[in-house]
């Protein structure tokens, strides 16, 4: 494993990765620690947070031209950018059920389905995990 693609790959790419991996790392402490701490408060906050700058951040990624610059991975970061402010409010207002649901979908389809398609070849996050292909290399 090496991160000099991603470092490589320019500044919104980079802010976006390192997020997500911060974000997933944040939502795994959040799944295991007890719920309704101030602890889990803070590191929810920071949480949304980090899922609002992945899903800022993607508007300037456009390597997939399905719909001008965007792809369908953008739905993905319209739906973090609308539920997570919506799981906020459920919280607040003592909906824990909907507040668990929509963190956990978020969770689930935003950094753990879309991180899948990230390590399909010819992706950076691919040459990050798995290095670069042979064939690469015998340029």
């Amino acid at each position: 494993m090496s991160f000099s693609p991603l470092l490589a790959a320019g500044p919104v790419i980079s802010l976006h990765a390192f997020a997500a991996l911060a974000a997933f790392v944040l939502g795994v402490i959040q799944f295991a620690m007890p719920k309704g701490t101030g602890l889990h408060r803070i590191i929810g906050y920071l949480w949304c947070a980090l899922m609002v700058a992945i899903a800022v951040s993607s508007f300037w990624i456009s390597t997939l031209h399905v719909w001008g610059r965007f792809s369908p991975i953008h739905l993905i970061s319209v739906f973090v950018l609308l539920v997570i402010p919506y799981g906020i409010y459920r919280a607040r207002t003592g909906n824990i059920a909907g507040h668990r649901k929509s963190m956990t979908y978020t969770f689930f389809g935003a950094l753990i389905v879309a991180g899948a398609f990230t390590l399909l070849p010819n992706r950076i996050m691919h040459e990050v995990v798995f290095g670069t292909p042979p064939a690469l290399h015998q340029k």
